[in-house]
């Protein structure tokens, strides 16, 4: 099988090579840009490319710019790499289609953490691809939820959450493990985070929600009766 390719795109040469070394140990293949419109020119070029790491501040053309380009084209996954934390720009990045925003600095291994959840996510990777737990099934590959047959919309990480929930069916979950898992970091702050999540969570799975059970001072298992 052929290795997938994935484009980086950064000004900084020394970031550019601590991403490549990462995902080539991985056994990606991956093709490096230093601005904008090398990035384009490469895309265009290839064809073939399976994922998208994109800085957003770059001389000539900016990260922006590049996944307007992109977008027009093509649909490949794109994750936005960014050293501000400010909400309106997280904002326009999902706006222009963006699959993932992650702010500089980072974790390498979270990076590569998500690239895979990605590829996974858009069948590019295999994965399991129908889950069922109780009048629930989740399809991976069309990013679908159906509870007792009917369409139920959930937001992206509501949608993480429920498939880490039913690939754990039955064990009990920390929220330090939640959040390792579904937000591919090691967590520091307010950890009701998780609470808000499955809050909505199960409002939006209605009775079925009752199967998120809280295992009291730990976390959340998804128990099912049948």
């Amino acid at each position: 099988m052929e290795k997938l390719k994935i484009l980086v795109v950064d000004d900084e040469s020394r970031m550019r090579k601590l991403v490549r070394d990462f995902l080539v140990k991985q056994d990606y293949e991956v093709l490096e840009a230093g601005d904008g419109e090398e990035a384009l020119d490469l895309f265009y070029e290839q064809k073939d490319i399976a994922l998208v790491i994109l800085d957003v501040m770059m001389p000539k053309m900016d990260g922006w710019q590049v996944c307007r380009e992109i977008r027009k084209y093509a649909k490949v996954p794109i994750i936005m790499l960014t050293a501000k934390s400010d909400e309106r720009d997280e904002l326009q990045g999902f706006e222009l289609g963006v699959d993932e925003y992650i702010t500089k600095p980072f974790s390498p291994r979270i990076l590569v953490a998500r690239v895979e959840a990605i590829l996974r996510r858009t069948n590019l990777i295999a994965s399991e691809d129908i889950l069922t737990a109780g009048g629930i099934e989740l399809n991976k590959a069309a990013h679908q939820v159906t509870i007792d047959g009917k369409d139920v919309e959930l937001s992206y990480k509501e949608f993480e959450l429920l498939a880490y929930f039913m690939e754990n069916q039955g064990i009990a979950l920390s929220r330090e493990k939640i959040l390792n898992n579904v937000w591919n970091y090691d967590y520091f702050g307010d950890a009701r985070t998780i609470d808000t999540h499955v809050k909505k969570l199960r409002s939006k799975l209605g009775s079925r929600g009752e199967q998120i059970r809280t295992v009291w001072g730990l976390g959340y298992k998804l128990e099912t009766d049948n």
